[in-house]
């Protein structure tokens, strides 16, 4: 599923070059807690968090992770979007849940 195609999906406002929007992505992973997104996410290239610090990007980061979903209407920091950009991953925001947003993705074909 293209980057393009997961905002669409789940009707999100997306931070991010517009020449990656084409990126093709494979899998997610849905955590408000790092640690286990750490000790558990395996080749996932999404990350669904409702946590809104710095963390989620060192974590993405860390993880060779593409793309991270804010979930549940929350807004990032301009600290966040800034370290998004600058470790070159694609932000967005959606006004779903991490429930909602993680089924849309799947009955898409993200994860199949």
């Amino acid at each position: 599923m293209t980057i393009r195609e997961i905002a669409e999906r789940i009707n999100a406002v997306v931070y991010a070059d517009p020449d990656r929007l084409d990126e093709d992505l494979t899998g997610a992973f849905g955590s408000d807690m790092m640690s286990d997104v750490l000790a558990f996410a395996e080749n996932r290239d999404v990350l669904l968090t409702g946590l809104l610090n710095p963390q989620i990007v060192r974590t993405a980061h860390m993880l060779d992770m593409q793309c991270i979903i804010i979930v549940r209407g929350k807004t990032a920091t301009p600290e966040i979007k800034t370290l998004a950009a600058q470790n070159d991953i694609v932000l967005m925001e959606t006004q779903m849940t991490m429930y909602e947003a993680s089924g849309r993705l799947y009955e898409g074909g993200l994860g199949r």
